[in-house]
């Protein structure tokens, strides 16, 4: 059956449902009681009937609403993430904790939120060396960014407190190369294959320094609205999720184009 209502009346409809809602919410409120609805109860019933019968007979409306308010939110997230990107620039490619892999000195810097239990992190990390080493402008730096457990806690504050005995790089590739689901009994154990001086990690594991540094990378993470690992920026390109090689070059490339 063809709509007795032509689309243009249809959103003045949907306009004025709005504006009734309100209306009748305000109305409804006990601290709004005072001030009557503008519409009269036949009205209000007649307009609840114009309404539904619209919607009824025209349902690609609502999905239609929902995507553009998806969109006007997707436009507000990344707009508010460009900003979050300039502010915080120093605080993500600066890094002063000791996460730095690569030439500490290269042209163009990559970011990488990670997770050691994160298998999408894990897929992507032969392709982040191979680049390392066959591009030797370019400098890691590693965001430890615990949220898959208590082991991906105890995996970061390891890393952490790994950079205190000068060994955070190869523990990050010890850990990031175990296949499997990490405990803590195997991350210890990675940790003192490694070479590492166990009492000492354990001691330094504790320290409020390698908390805050979590901490700290968690806020920034909210900050970006990042809901999941690994997230890679270089440059002013992000790119959520496991990449290939292939793209990470693309966007050194770019990066490194607009240095």
């Amino acid at each position: 059956m063809a709509s007795l209502i032509s689309r243009p009346l249809g959103r003045l409809i949907l306009t004025a449902a709005l504006m009734f809602g309100a209306s009748a919410f305000a109305a409804d409120t006990p601290a709004a009681a005072p001030k009557a609805s503008s519409f009269t109860p036949a009205q209000r019933e007649e307009m609840k009937t114009l309404i539904r019968s619209y919607l009824l007979e025209n349902p690609e409306v609502i999905s239609e609403a929902v995507q553009a308010l998806q969109a006007k939110e997707e436009k507000e997230r990344a707009d508010k993430q460009k900003k979050t990107l300039v502010s915080k620039n120093k605080e993500l490619k600066e890094s002063a904790e000791g996460t730095v892999i690569g030439n500490p000195k290269g042209d163009v810097t990559l970011v990488e939120f990670f997770d050691y239990n994160c298998g999408y992190c894990k897929s992507m990390f032969p392709a982040v060396m191979e680049m390392l080493k066959e591009d030797g402008k370019v400098r890691l730096v590693l965001k430890e960014f615990p949220i898959l457990g208590p082991s991906s806690m105890t995996a970061s504050k390891a890393a952490l407190a790994s950079v205190k005995q000068g060994k955070y790089s190869e523990f990050h590739v010890a850990l990031m190369s175990y296949k499997g689901q990490l405990t803590d009994d195997t991350i210890m154990k990675i940790a003192k294959d490694t070479g590492l001086d166990m009492t000492k990690l354990q001691t330094d594991m504790k320290s409020d320094d390698v908390m805050k540094i979590v901490d700290k990378n968690h806020d920034l993470g909210r900050d970006l609205d990042i809901n999941g690992t690994p997230w890679v920026l270089i440059g002013d390109t992000v790119a959520p999720g496991a990449i290939d090689k292939s793209r990470l070059k693309e966007m050194v490339a770019k990066a490194r184009g607009k240095a």
